[in-house]
């Protein structure tokens, strides 16, 4: 959140070779990540998700609305078993060239086995043609010398940190010993399936025409995130032969991996995968509603999701420290936002309350008894720490002010809840709140807001550390009682509801 005079020098969560180049659509490396040197890590992928107006989904042949049960992830039971490679299932007789005979490349093959599998299957329900399987698969190592280097897309793959996805020779390619061995490391062997998925896609996208010389990249990455969400959709549904993924913890690290290779500063040209927000709305659009809708994806449709919400840091960017009288600009904002009869009172000396009909949730409380919002501000501002570690590849959790500031919302969010009569407490309540959450996000990235509402706005990258903080602990998501859904995904889908729908939306699906 940016206040006046005060800049935010922008990370980006690789750190590239200057004389490295992206090729846009000239057959070059389809989707492929800019080269990065071993030493820094880069990685591909994903993203994605379930638009405001997709609410049902066939189960078993009938249409179901996937808010009914709020425990449930698109549909989807909330599971908590295992995630990554089945037990005892042999592996995949598929090859890559140059490949080490690995456990990288192991788990790679068996994920382009099971991925084009299921490819095999849906392609000609949604596209013309037939399918046919990726022609060539090749691995290499980031830390070969030069003189061992292989040569991808007509490329060196000489300190090649990527995967991607090759039109001129309809191959794919991944680095096994540092992009895949990263990505298990941070985020689990699904993450390393994602990725694979994601390059699949572009082949998918090929394959079918779906895309042309003159679509924008950001289109091209958008849809194959979303066609990468369709396989996990049919991984979590115990479909595939090598892997298995729960809907809880499993999913939630998959899509916190997509977080973390999002395009951290949008005024970097090479910004073309899109946002950490955009990428798991795209990644959630083919989980929940498949890969007919991954082909709506197109232009029109990603600005029409973006509305106002900022795309460029232009200049006027920055953290908003969190302190006393910035929390009372927000509350002034959020009572022109969302204004109830009743306004909650506030306490800034401490989270601990004593409430006949609350508990304390550090570092926000609400107490309905007696309306009010009891802040530790010390513990919000730890909250809102930038804490990024500048040798850190790929970062578990994308941090900075918005984190905090997302709780305090949340917390106010309770009190419109009570406004309006509804339960404090369980599951829906506390989507409410992530939701309403969304709605007054929103609402602070709009330009000539009313004067009433203080001088707080959204700034490029505050979604992506609400998005962050709702898949790591959910706090944002969390009702009177600082409890939360299991799921990461439900908890980011009832905020994206919230920005992209309004507040009636939030009202209507958790009702």
């Amino acid at each position: 959140m940016p206040s006046p005079g005060h800049r935010r020098c922008p990370r980006r969560a690789f750190c590239p070779d200057p004389g490295d180049r992206r090729e846009r659509d000239n057959g070059r490396p389809g989707g492929a990540l800019p080269t990065y040197k071993a030493t820094a890590v880069i990685t591909v992928i994903l993203t994605v998700l379930v638009l405001v107006g997709g609410c049902t989904r066939l189960v078993d042949g009938r249409a179901v609305s996937i808010y009914d049960d709020p425990f449930k992830v698109a549909g989807l039971p909330t599971t908590s078993g295992p995630s990554g490679p089945r037990d005892s299932v042999p592996d995949s007789t598929l090859t890559a060239t140059n490949g080490d005979g690995g456990a990288m490349d192991r788990l790679a093959l068996n994920a382009v086995d099971d991925i084009q599998t299921y490819w095999r299957d849906e392609f000609g329900k949604e596209f013309q043609g037939e399918f046919k399987p990726v022609g060539k698969l090749l691995s290499w190592s980031a830390k070969s010398p030069r003189t061992d280097a292989v040569e991808f897309c007509k490329e060196s793959t000489y300190h090649l940190v990527n995967a991607a996805y090759c039109r001129l020779d309809n191959s794919i390619g991944w680095d096994r010993s540092v992009l895949l061995p990263t990505m298990e490391e941070t985020f689990g062997k699904m993450a390393v399936v994602m990725v694979l998925a994601h390059e699949y896609g572009h082949a998918v996208q090929t394959m079918a025409k779906i895309v042309g010389t003159k679509d924008p990249v950001i289109v091209k990455e958008q849809q194959a995130d979303c066609f990468a969400g369709a396989f996990m959709r049919h991984v979590a549904e115990g479909k595939a032969a090598h892997f298995t993924i729960n809907t809880s913890d499993g999913l939630n690290s998959v899509l916190a991996a997509t977080v973390a290779i999002r395009d951290s500063n949008p005024d970097d040209p090479e910004s073309v995968h899109g946002s950490a927000f955009e990428r798991v709305t795209a990644v959630q659009v083919g989980f929940t509603d498949g890969p007919r809708a991954c082909k709506g994806i197109d232009i029109d449709e990603i600005n029409q999701r973006r509305g106002t919400l900022p795309t460029s840091f232009d200049g006027e960017s920055g953290e908003y420290e969190i302190t006393k009288n910035n929390l009372i600009e927000l509350s002034k904002a959020l009572a022109a936002i969302l204004p109830i009869p009743e306004e909650p009172t506030y306490d800034y000396s401490g989270a601990k309350v004593d409430c006949r009909s609350g508990v304390t949730t550090e570092p926000v409380s609400y107490c309905a008894a007696k309306n009010l919002i009891a802040t530790d501000i010390p513990g919000l501002a730890q909250r809102g720490t930038v804490n990024s570690d500048p040798d850190e590849p790929l970062p578990v959790k994308v941090t900075g002010d918005y984190n905090g500031y997302m709780v305090f919302i949340s917390r106010y969010t309770l009190a419109v809840q009570r406004n309006h009569k509804q339960q404090l407490v369980g599951p829906k309540a506390g989507l409410r709140a992530a939701c309403l959450s969304g709605v007054v996000t929103g609402k602070l990235a709009e330009t000539g807001r009313p004067v009433n509402q203080g001088d707080i706005k959204l700034a490029a990258g505050d979604l992506d550390e609400a998005v962050s903080g709702l898949l790591s602990d959910g706090l944002a998501a969390s009702d009177a009682e600082g409890k939360t859904v299991p799921s990461g995904f439900a908890r980011v889908d009832a905020f994206r509801a919230g920005v992209l729908g309004g507040q009636n939306t939030c009202m209507a699906r958790y009702s």
